[in-house]
């Protein structure tokens, strides 16, 4: 069997989102051709595929006619379920395989895969019952974080806790599932390493991006991460050693936080991720190009960054009244728009991104602030969908991207220490 594919071999994807999507985009350029397996007509890469297989992600029979017009296998989402993936593997390359995502999609497992390979991590527990839960928190302390064990993404299947009376309701917000018992951590930052490993072993990293969250939910990345080389090579290392021991192929983001010089791991993703988006324009190789050129076993590209990037995340709060005007993003020669062709906005789910490229990044925040300000300026604001622009009247609040900024390795720590207060309270 080749171990690589050229163009006209067919990359099969389970899932139809907007990292389908844009992986689709990618390989079609490439002239590689696409099928996809998603529940609707609608969904992001379907209208790029050619080919559409209706089915829902854990459609074995769907998966196997997946796998049978494909030549390798991907998938967008690491909620796929890794037994689907076992059963196709007898047919087709499945990059990430089925071992990955068992170890990864369960969070228990992705802990104690963390604490044998030796990755630094928050504490955390294991719980079953609302008794464990108790019994828990009292080991890790409060204020700590209840995470669903299955499925939890975007801040879904969690809970803070920060008292002993708030366990029961805890415990019922993330559905009375078995979940993680983790440490609260009060991080000075969070940031991204994203990787590409090839069949072979070839690893690329791009550089580290800073994430600034808004209820749990991604709202913008800065590439490059305002931090100290010798704390990117740390984060890269611990990268490098969770893609080896898992024999992964394809992109791998590993999201990390950044206490005082010491790092953290929270999260593990074997895809491409969105606070990798800033690749799509900003790296010579993005990471959908990349992920593709793993999976189908060719060389790695370039990640190298040509110009500093911002990006921000738009949701579907700016469609409240129709379409948004797109002109405050248009008109600027830095931003690029892209949209993911989602025919339902809703309240916070992502619709698309502006990706600014700018020398200095601390303008393309506040460029970016000024942006999505416009955009939300004729419709009512919120807290997903409104930061403050640049522009602020006598006593208002930073919103927590300028926060965030502050946080950064630009600021002194004075300035530092009361940025992440102020970002605190904004929840």
């Amino acid at each position: 069997m080749s171990t690589h594919h050229l163009p006209g071999a067919t990359v099969g994807i389970i899932g139809g989102g907007q990292l389908a999507r844009m992986m689709a985009l990618e390989a079609r350029r490439m002239g590689y051709r696409v099928s996809v397996l998603a529940p609707r007509a609608d969904d992001p890469a379907v209208p790029l595929a050619d080919l559409w297989i209706p089915g829902q992600l854990d459609d074995v029979e769907a998966a196997q006619r997946l796998a049978e017009s494909a030549d390798v296998v991907t998938v967008d989402s690491e909620h796929v379920p890794a037994s689907l993936l076992s059963d196709i593997e007898r047919l087709r390359p499945v990059r990430p395989s089925a071992a990955v995502l068992r170890t990864i999609q369960d969070r228990g497992e992705q802990r104690r895969f963390l604490e044998r390979i030796s990755a630094p991590q928050p504490r955390c527990v294991a719980v079953d019952s609302v008794a464990e839960l108790a019994e828990a928190a009292n080991t890790v302390g409060f204020p700590c974080v209840l995470k669903s064990r299955h499925a939890g993404y975007d801040g879904k299947g969690q809970a803070v806790i920060r008292s002993a009376d708030q366990l029961e309701a805890s415990w019922e917000k993330v559905g009375r599932a078995p979940s993680m018992l983790e440490e609260f951590v009060p991080f000075d930052a969070e940031i991204s390493v994203l990787l590409a490993r090839a069949p072979n072993g070839e690893m690329r990293f791009y550089p580290a991006a800073y994430n600034v969250h808004r209820r749990h939910v991604l709202h913008a990345t800065m590439a490059p991460a305002p931090i100290e080389r010798s704390v990117e090579q740390d984060a890269r290392e611990i990268a490098r050693s969770i893609a080896e021991e898992l024999d992964h192929v394809g992109m791998l983001a590993v999201e990390m936080f950044l206490v005082g010089s010491k790092l953290l791991v929270n999260e593990v993703a074997p895809r491409p991720h969105n606070s990798g988006h800033y690749t799509f324009g900003a790296c010579a190789t993005s990471q959908f190009e990349q992920h593709v050129r793993a999976v189908l076993g060719l060389p790695l590209g370039d990640p190298s960054l040509s110009r500093p990037a911002v990006m921000l995340n738009l949701f579907g709060d700016l469609w409240r009244d129709g379409n948004p005007d797109w002109m405050p993003v248009l008109s600027r020669p830095e931003a690029r728009l892209h949209l993911y062709g989602k025919t339902e906005p809703r309240p916070g789910r992502k619709m698309g991104h502006v990706l600014l490229l700018d020398d200095d990044p601390h303008r393309a925040l506040q460029n970016g602030e000024a942006m999505l300000d416009s955009l939300a300026a004729d419709r009512s604001r919120n807290q997903w969908s409104s930061p403050t622009g640049s522009k602020r009247a006598a006593g208002t609040r930073l919103s927590p991207i300028c926060i965030a900024l502050k946080i950064g390795a630009f600021s002194r720590p004075a300035t530092r220490k009361a940025a992440r207060r102020q970002l605190s309270s904004t929840g």
